[in-house]
């Protein structure tokens, strides 16, 4: 049931079910969301576990998970080619409307979002704004031209309260490297 429903979807162009394992591999280009969307459709619960190319040395992906108290994500970011990285992130907790985020100089959590520092290689670690619905989730997913991973590991995502950069920002989490496939 979880292939058959998996391969309707658009971009999926192979699934392989480990039953004993209850693991599912999919190869596509799908935002994860839509894929675990379809998945929880056929009645069993989603968990990513990894993402990237197969037997791709030069791919990594990388995350960062934001643990509460009031705000919970995680975004997720894999490198596609040298020139190019997808990134994916929910959040739930925030604030209906707009809020920027960005990808600032460092992990340094000790004060939150104000000690990571400035944006990480303007405009490189600018991610624009985050659209929150009125039930305070937002999601995204897109590419992001000449940023590379392996280059993120240990800075910080950060979240504003608003559009505006400048404020000390509501929350931070740094981001760490992740597996390579799933």
């Amino acid at each position: 049931a979880v292939k058959s429903k998996l391969q309707t979807v658009e971009g999926v162009k192979n699934v392989d079910v480990d039953l004993d394992n209850q693991v599912v591999r999919i190869l596509g280009s799908s935002p994860v969301k839509t894929m675990t969307e379809a998945l929880e459709q056929t009645g069993r619960k989603a968990r990513l576990i990894g993402q990237g190319v197969p037997d791709d040395f030069l791919i990594s992906a990388a995350v960062a998970e934001f643990k509460g108290p009031d705000i919970f994500g995680v975004v997720r970011l894999a490198q596609v080619n040298m020139e190019l990285t997808r990134i994916e992130a929910n959040f739930s907790g925030l604030s209906p409307g707009k809020h920027a985020w960005s990808i600032n100089e460092f992990g340094d959590l000790t004060r939150g979002a104000a000690s990571t520092g400035k944006l990480y290689g303007p405009p490189l670690g600018d991610l624009g704004t985050l659209d929150v619905d009125e039930k305070g989730e937002a999601f995204y997913s897109g590419p992001k031209e000449k940023l590379t991973v392996a280059d993120l590991i240990g800075r910080a995502i950060a979240v504003y309260a608003t559009e505006d950069k400048s404020d000390p920002g509501l929350t931070a989490a740094v981001i760490a490297r992740s597996a390579g496939v799933g």
